[in-house]
């Protein structure tokens, strides 16, 4: 299934400098105050708003200790998986979403786990999928201060503070990333994922972009990089861009050794497809 994004246009210069300034005069804020200022601040600027002090950087580790630990536990038993991400903003019935829904399931019923970021569009969509396969299904929320309601095609949600802690969990249990269509936050966990490769500090793992007309935009940008020299060519190709689903699971399969294999196949022996929820 093949997706074509809505052709916005291209933005111009002078809109790029508008929407910077617009954001920036919303961004002007004092930081590191000295401690005796008591500034109204939401907790979660708090980092921002006070200087540090030893105690209060342990403490914050102690917390970060904690999460791991936590996540840790609760992942232990999910078994080969993959991280499927993708625009929070696909509504149910548009193709993005869909596609997604469709990626979702084809990975469920080649046994594996899927995980997302535990929202709606996309990351809904795929645990959707997985969901009415009758495979496993998990969402890694993170909690923000207009908090992200988990969707409800999981079996089970592991909440986060940490957007840091939360992808190193994904990196950790995955045997591969999918990256659906999506925006700025996409883009920051693809990108992430191609630098830790790049720096081979994971890998080889499978990072593969679902779509091949929207991805044609980032394939034609990083060939402009390359030629600008800040890309050598075997680095070019750190992801794989396909247009199905069913070559997004080949790829990830055909990567995978034979005794994980044997696992896919007992876990495909174990789904009991759920009825759509259409």
């Amino acid at each position: 299934m093949t997706s074509t994004p809505k052709d916005t246009g291209a933005i111009s210069p002078e809109d790029w400098e508008n929407a910077w300034q617009a954001h920036w005069e919303k961004a002007q804020m004092n930081y590191e105050l000295p401690t005796e200022v008591e500034a109204v601040v939401p907790e979660e600027r708090d980092f921002l708003q006070h200087s540090r002090s030893y105690e209060k950087e342990m403490e914050r580790l102690e917390k970060v200790q904690v999460e791991f630990a936590s996540a840790i536990k609760k992942m232990q038993h999910i078994g080969p998986a993959v991280t499927i991400f993708g625009s929070a903003r696909f509504k149910p019935g548009e193709p993005f979403y869909e596609l997604s829904r469709e990626t979702g399931g084809a990975f469920a019923k080649a046994g594996f786990s899927v995980l997302t970021g535990g929202g709606p569009g996309a990351m809904e969509a795929a645990n959707r999928g997985a969901f009415e396969a009758g495979g496993k299904s998990y969402g890694l929320n993170i909690i923000l201060p207009h908090e992200q309601a988990p969707n409800p095609y999981v079996d089970d949600t592991i909440n986060f503070d940490y957007f840091f802690v939360r992808k190193t969990m994904l990196v950790k249990y995955s045997c591969a990333y999918i990256v659906m269509p999506g925006g700025l936050g996409t883009l920051d966990e693809l990108f992430e994922a191609a630098t830790l490769i790049q720096c081979k500090k994971i890998g080889p793992f499978p990072l593969i972009l679902v779509g091949r007309e929207f991805w044609k935009g980032l394939r034609d940008y990083i060939s402009y990089l390359a030629d600008k020299g800040v890309f050598t060519p075997e680095e070019i190709g750190f992801s794989k861009i396909v247009d199905t689903p069913e070559e997004a699971v080949e790829l990830v399969v055909k990567s995978l050794p034979k005794d994980m294999r044997l696992i896919l196949d007992h876990e495909k022996s174990l789904l009991k497809p759920r009825p759509s929820t259409q």
